[in-house]
Formats: structure tokens, sequence, C-alpha cells
């Protein structure tokens, strides 16, 4: 890989059922997001969802993959039936191509970045659970999350970061190799480190692109698994 060249960085696309800017059914991702990759040092590269996919093929060129932030996984892939009326946006394909993607991540070394519904549904691909409904969801929520470990990993200078949330659900029996780091006041995980992998893997259930022009722990985060990804 040529020095000069941006890592490139996979991030598997969202379905969506329709936005301003399309007539139909959409794949995205967040421009926030987006912008927060590239401001790293990254070339963001939204996947489409395809089942069966052949991933090397797909991967090639690739350095890194971010799982993004999304709408719930169904409870079914972690052997449980629904609980509560609050889950919401269960695509069968989506939960389907995300395991099957954070299965060949871990099989193949990439650096990985879970994010939100990525950091959910990776700790369910590795044998893990969540907590369909908080009691209190994290929705519009901004507050002071204090890392434990792996300050220098992820870049930080400083333990404290400005946690900017939206999710309702947060990981109840940890996976396979799925290490707390950093959790929120009320005592639930808000970061991971994954042991299993084979290169720099973390997790957030935060979502760190809301506020990185103003927290620039946010975009070291995201700065140090860039680099990781041009190593």
């Amino acid at each position: 890989m040529s020095g000069t060249r941006r890592p490139r960085i996979a991030i598997l696309g969202r379905f969506a059922e329709g936005t301003t800017v399309t007539r139909y059914a959409a794949l995205v991702n967040a421009r926030r997001l987006l912008e927060l990759v590239w401001a790293a040092g990254g070339e963001p590269i939204t996947l489409l969802p395809v089942a069966g996919s052949n991933w090397a093929e797909r991967l090639s060129g690739i350095d890194g993959v971010l799982m993004p932030g999304g709408s719930d996984v169904s409870p079914k892939r972690y052997g449980e039936e629904p609980n509560t009326d609050e889950i919401y946006g269960v695509d069968d394909l989506q939960d389907e191509v995300d395991l099957d993607l954070v299965n060949y991540v871990f099989e193949n070394g990439f650096p990985l970045l879970t994010i939100c519904r990525g950091t959910q549904v990776t700790n369910v691909a590795l044998g893990g659970t969540l907590l369909q409904h908080m009691a209190e969801p994290h929705r519009h929520h901004v507050a002071k999350v204090s890392f434990e470990s792996n300050i220098e990993e992820l870049g930080l200078s400083h333990p404290d970061v400005q946690a900017s949330c939206y999710h309702h659900q947060i990981l109840k029996d940890l996976g396979r190799g799925v290490v707390p780091i950093a959790h929120a006041s009320e005592g639930h995980v808000e970061a991971v480190r994954y042991d299993n992998a084979k290169n720099w893997a973390f997790g957030l259930q935060w979502h760190p692109e809301d506020n990185f022009d103003e927290d620039a722990a946010q975009l070291e985060i995201v700065r140090a698994f860039v680099s990781a990804a041009r190593r």
C-alpha cells in the first residue's frame, strides 16, 4: 500500500425505507460518520449488504472495517423472543450480513471499529446477548464516560470523553473476548476491546460522529483506528 494513499475503510450500509433524495428504499450511512472517517485520514467506502458475500473478493484493497450504528438486532439472533414493543427496524438480511462480515473480520485480522448497533451485533456474533430495552434509554443523551484501560491504543490523552448516545439497548451477557474498558455512570458498558481479534479492534456504544468537531477525543479514537488500518 502506498504511504500516501488514504486507508480504505469499509462501512456496511444500512437499509432505509426512504430518504428525502430517493424515490424508493435507500442504502445509507450517516454523513457525519463518513466525514469523521475522512477527517481522521481514511477513505470511507459504503458496502451494499449482500447475502452470501465473497468477502475475500469484496474486501480486496480494504484496510479496515467499521461497523456503524443502525436499527435493532433481532432478539432471535441471540436466542430470545422479543419482550418489548420498543424494538424497531429489524431486517433479517441486515442482521445476516452484519454477522457474516463480523465473523470474517475476526477470522482474517482486519482492524475493526464498531459503533452502537455495530458493537451490539459484534457482541451477538461472539455469543453474547443484549438487554432489549433500557429502563432509561440513552436517546439524545450526552454524558461523560471514563476509560479504565487502553487509553494509548485509542490515541487518547485523557480518559474522559463526552459520549453522545442514541440507544435504547445495551450489552447484557458479553460475548467471547469482549472486554469492557469504559462504563456509563449508570454502570453499563460503553466501550469494549475485542481480545480475540488478531488486530486493533475496539467498540463504542455511543456515536463519535455526533460531536467530533467539539470533543477532540472522538476524532482521536477514529484516528487511532485509521492508523491501525494504515499499518
